[in-house]
């Protein structure tokens, strides 16, 4: 038993964002970040689903879902970063009664069932009851600037809210690819993270990312630079 309780009439938006909150300042109880856990292990398919109506609130949710989870396991099993397609394919988060990956997060439900090794090329062939259930309607490139997993060069890690989502969202892509783009005015090249090779056709193929680089002010506007993979 906890000690401490859950508002019923808490919104599974606000339950994300307090259960990431929990995790960034995680007491050496847990108890406060367990029993978010068994509330959304506990959640009701079709509930969730119903309020998760819009693919802004999906967005919120599944994204401090993702990034909760990430840092929780980190924490309590870090070891299994050592093994980094088992850490982020292993089924080892309780939502609404199922138990699912980070990979089904990320690539299932925010990228909308892309196979996750082909570039973004791809759909998956079979994607499983629950994805087809909750992913988004469109992907939303945005999601790469603001999935933290793991790694040093990953995006900070935010709690992201209905209201002002799009704003966080924009502010999580400037803010990484300010620090993460190096453009070389005098070769006109511009050096760009992996991700931007990995993930290629979400953000619509070389010249989206020349596009979305001119987009948040990293590359001249007038300029199309030699594109660079780190």
């Amino acid at each position: 038993m906890y000690d401490f309780n859950i508002s019923s009439n808490m919104s599974y938006i606000q339950l994300s964002i307090n259960f990431l909150k929990s995790v960034k300042g995680l007491s050496k109880s847990g108890i406060e970040c367990e029993a978010y856990i068994e509330a959304l292990k506990s959640a009701v398919p079709e509930e969730l689903k119903s309020e998760l109506s819009t693919d802004n609130k999906r967005l919120a949710f599944w994204m401090n879902i993702y990034n909760a989870n990430v840092q929780l396991i980190l924490r309590k099993k870090p070891e299994m970063y050592a093994d980094r397609n088992s850490f982020f394919s292993a089924k080892s988060i309780w939502i609404a009664g199922d138990k699912i990956s980070l990979d089904l997060i990320e690539h299932g439900i925010l990228r909308r069932s892309k196979f996750k090794y082909s570039l973004g090329y791809l759909n998956k062939f079979f994607p499983s009851a629950f994805e087809r259930k909750f992913r988004l309607n469109r992907l939303d490139y945005r999601i790469h600037f603001a999935l933290n997993c793991g790694a040093k060069s990953c995006p900070m890690i935010a709690a992201y809210n209905l209201e002002n989502i799009d704003e966080q969202l924009n502010t999580s892509t400037s803010h990484y690819l300010s620090n993460e783009v190096y453009y070389n005015a005098t070769f006109n090249r511009a050096e760009i993270p992996a991700l931007f090779l990995w993930f290629r056709k979400d953000f619509g193929g070389v010249k989206g990312i020349r596009e979305i680089l001119k987009q948040y002010g990293v590359i001249p506007n007038d300029l199309d630079p030699q594109l660079k993979y780190r």
